[in-house]
């Protein structure tokens, strides 16, 4: 069922005809608030509902691949620190816009670059705002938030991206420091829009689980399942799932030894940017050294928190703190997960 033959319905009769599809689901709540998952876990959850999506574009530019799409206007939760903010859909909200930002080599997804949407008509600025950085589970990590437009129609759409000012390694030395920035156009026709599918997950709702991410051709940033270093150990906190590696000897990590930690969604391993970590290194004669990873971009190992070390340290475990969550908004089945967070041994 799409959600024009929703709107359609309006609130008459809806309970029985919506059977087993959006059980009295109003024409307003439709719109702007639809079900919610009660007693939703404090962890990744399979949602009430999935909303179709489409693609507009994809483009290059400089050294990115791009990808625009768009859904119904809908909410999410935006977080601040350790604290999350319902943002709900305004009256004025047209329509949801999602881009994907990845390398054109890789296909590595580039977070915590700061993207941006100007949209155009004739001319004239319709709408313009910094879009969040998102984690969904049918569309991966992406920026999105939703707009007002002017109608239907045709636009045009400036897509811009920030130069990155983490560190960058392998192949990704020289690449992503500039900002740079495309334009792609958009008709929004709202029967296109009414068209998309939307889908209520019946008995699967509230379990611990997600849905996979829609194929759409472009890349969710899942993170890449690599034989790189020796594995020291895995930890979960607060649902979210890290890996911790050595690797030594390796140019690109100053020649040392590179501690190395990879953080992902459980279920479809979509990567968890933007934390701050910290810890304690225990090495194989009982010394501790503390530690603060930084974010950094490599070209093998993708979006990863990393620290040089002395070449001869042999460490015995690693205690790893988490001091600030992930600073990226959420789409439903991610707003509960990943904010309780408690500290984790990893290693023998």
């Amino acid at each position: 069922m799409d959600r024009r033959d929703v709107l359609r319905l309006g609130g008459a009769g809806l309970g029985a005809t919506l059977a087993g599809c959006l059980d009295g689901f109003e024409r307003t709540s439709a719109w702007r608030d639809p079900p919610l998952v009660e007693n939703r876990p404090q962890a990744v959850y399979v949602p009430a509902i999935t909303e179709g999506m489409a693609l507009i574009q994809t483009a290059t530019v400089g050294a990115y691949k791009v990808a625009l799409s768009y859904s119904y206007p809908h909410r999410f939760w935006n977080v601040q620190s350790d604290a999350r903010e319902k943002v709900t859909v305004t009256a004025d909200d047209s329509v949801h816009l999602m881009a994907s930002v990845w390398d054109r080599e890789t296909g590595i997804v580039v977070p915590s670059s700061g993207v941006s949407l100007e949209i155009h008509r004739d001319e004239s600025l319709v709408s313009q705002e910094v879009i969040y950085p998102m984690l969904s589970q049918q569309m991966g990590f992406h920026y999105g938030a939703n707009f007002p437009l002017d109608g239907e129609g045709e636009y045009q759409v400036r897509l811009s991206i920030g130069g990155l000012s983490m560190p960058r390694t392998g192949a990704f030395t020289s690449r992503f420091g500039d900002p740079l920035s495309v334009e792609l156009p958009f008709t929004f026709d709202t029967d296109a829009l009414y068209d998309l599918s939307i889908r209520r997950l019946g008995e699967r709702q509230g379990q611990r689980a997600a849905i996979e991410p829609m194929d759409m051709g472009v890349p969710s940033g899942v993170v890449p399942d690599i034989a790189v270093g020796s594995v020291l150990g895995t930890a979960v906190s607060g649902d979210a799932q890290f890996t911790a590696r050595l690797i030594r000897d390796a140019p690109r990590f100053g020649g040392g030894t590179y501690l190395a930690v990879t953080a992902h969604t459980p279920y479809n391993r979509i990567v968890l940017p933007m934390m701050q970590l910290s810890g304690e290194v225990t090495t194989a004669a009982g010394n501790t050294i503390d530690i603060s990873l930084s974010a950094a971009l490599d070209s093998t190992l993708g979006y990863h928190y990393g620290v040089p070390l002395e070449k001869t340290t042999d460490i015995e475990h690693l205690t790893l703190t988490v001091d600030l969550p992930p600073q990226v908004a959420r789409h439903d089945g991610y707003e509960t997960a990943f904010f309780e967070m408690p500290a984790m041994t990893i290693g023998q």
